[in-house]
Formats: C-alpha cells, structure tokens, sequence
C-alpha cells in the first residue's frame, strides 16, 4: 500500500526516516529515480540513512511503475521518495493508484533552476514545475506542501 509519494531532493534522510516513517508506521521506504538508482554512492549513502526494520529499495522510473503496477510492492506499508515534482508526476502518470503527493524539500533557485521561486519555506517551483502542479491539481491529484507527518497540510495551488 502506497502511504505517501514526497517530493524531495534529497529523497531520505531524517525527516522521512523518524517522522514520516513513525507517523504512518511505514515499512518499506522506495527510492525512485533514474539518477539515484545509477548513482552507487548514492546508493550507499541512503542505505546508511535507512532505519531498523524498515526495507530500502531503489529503482530507476521504469523498473519502480513496473513493480508498483504488477502488486508486488502491495504487501508493504510504503512511502514512495522521488527528488523532482516531474518524477513525481512521471510516477503518477505511470500508477493512476497514486491520487496523492506531498512536497517536502526542492531544490531553491540555483544555475540549473533560475527561475525557481519560493512558495514555502522548503518549496521552490520553476513554471514548468507549477505548470505540473497545475495539471496534476486538475486531474484530481492531491498536491500537497508538509515537511514532517505531524504538519498541518497546506494545498500546494494555494500557495503558487
């Protein structure tokens, strides 16, 4: 079962691994991502940050619509860790199970982003990014803005 889809560029580290972990009791955190699934120290590096008792897997976006789609991954109480809004929209539009995504942290204005503005304190959203949002919104998904579990949600198009 999938409990959350965040965006993140970092994808795991301690906000996913205590408080989203512990407020949906998740077991199984899944990385998903072309990047990082070809990235051996990243790899690494999430393996070290994944908590007791709970499965880490990683995969590019081909291999993770495959597997979500098969049931495979149904046994496991899941969150779902992509580092883009276009992943998350990518895994959207491969699953149609997944009605849901929470931005968490994206990256802020920088050379390869500059037109990225803020919407939150951990948001930033180029146009093509709000665009997405936009689409997304419209089709019925639920975009919503909360850094840990316990964070009131703030609807991500009342923000842009």
């Amino acid at each position: 079962m999938i409990q959350l889809l965040r965006v993140d560029h970092r994808l795991l580290h301690g906000q996913v691994a205590v408080s989203w972990v512990q407020g949906l009791d998740s077991d199984c955190i899944f990385c998903v991502g072309d990047k990082v699934a070809n990235d051996p120290v990243w790899k690494t590096t999430l393996k070290m940050g994944k908590p007791a008792n709970v499965k880490l897997v990683i995969k590019d976006m081909e291999h993770a619509i495959e597997a979500i789609n098969s049931g495979v991954t149904d046994k496991y109480k899941m969150i779902i860790c992509v580092a883009s809004i276009a992943e998350a929209k990518q895994l959207v539009d491969g699953c149609p199970q997944i009605t849901s995504i929470n931005l968490g942290n994206t990256k802020s204005k920088d050379e390869q982003r500059p037109d990225a503005r803020k919407i939150s304190r951990q948001i930033f959203v180029t146009a093509a990014e709000e665009e997405d949002i936009r689409e997304l919104v419209g089709r019925g998904v639920e975009v919503e803005i909360r850094a840990l579990a316990d964070d009131p949600k703030v609807d991500a198009l009342s923000a842009l």
